[in-house]
């Protein structure tokens, strides 16, 4: 299953989020979205976890609690929606 975490310090990494969601089970991936040109995080991650009822129990015991002084948000990602290609005419 893949989370969604969210309103993350900018200061939390990889390794924070390593410790926070192992204590629920297995993680296969962490990506922490950064800006294209500053390389800092845009306060967002997604973690990605193998075995659904592991991850529905991180789910519900870290949405609302707090990291690094904020309070996040943690909730199951939603499939991203495919763009129609807009076509160019034709000259």
């Amino acid at each position: 299953m893949n989370i969604y975490v969210g309103q993350l310090p900018y200061s939390v990494g990889e390794n924070e989020l390593r410790e926070l969601f192992t204590e629920f089970g297995e993680i296969a991936g962490i990506n922490i979205v950064k800006d294209r040109f500053s390389g800092q995080s845009k306060g967002f991650a997604f973690i990605e976890m193998p075995n659904n009822s592991e991850a529905d129990k991180a789910i519900k015991a870290l949405n609302k609690s707090f990291l690094a002084g904020r309070e996040i948000k943690v909730n199951q990602a939603e499939q991203r929606k495919q763009k129609p290609r807009k076509r160019r005419p034709r000259y």
